[in-house]
């Protein structure tokens, strides 16, 4: 198999709410957008991507059940968080956890999407001194 994208397929009644989320907090662009489904994709790299499909679509499968916000998250790997986090936050979003340093190497901030999707946006950074030590196999 060779792979040409990868993209989650969110069910969720806020088809326009999560385009212009994405559109405005993380410059993503529309690249399809119908009735029931938007494909949107990164301005800079066009194979990062997110999709949005309302509950009932005429497509099958997936069945039409909406996401509940549950069990998944979404992660935006980004080179400074910070200046992204000052983004956001000048963009009008409003943080789930705000922008912080984890001792297992991110720095990191979150939001929740319209669609209820955890947007958790991170930084690889240096981890604590030893921090992995007790996790990893001898």
């Amino acid at each position: 198999m060779q792979l040409q994208s990868a993209y989650p397929v969110i069910v969720t009644a806020a088809l326009g709410e999560c385009r212009d989320f994405y559109v405005r907090h993380f410059g993503f662009e529309v690249i399809f957008e119908s009735s029931w489904f938007i494909y949107l994709a990164s301005t800079a790299n066009p194979v990062l991507a997110v999709a949005f499909m309302t509950p009932d679509h005429p497509s099958s499968p997936p069945g039409p059940e909406r996401f509940n916000g549950q069990g998944m998250f979404f992660t935006l790997q980004v080179s400074d968080a910070a200046a992204e986090f000052e983004k956001v936050r000048q963009s009008g979003g409003r943080f789930s956890y705000e922008l912080r340093d984890e001792p297992w190497g991110q720095r990191r901030f979150g939001l929740i999407d319209p669609s209820g999707t955890l947007v958790d946006v991170v930084q690889q950074i240096d981890p604590a001194a030893g921090f992995w030590d007790q996790y990893m196999n001898a």
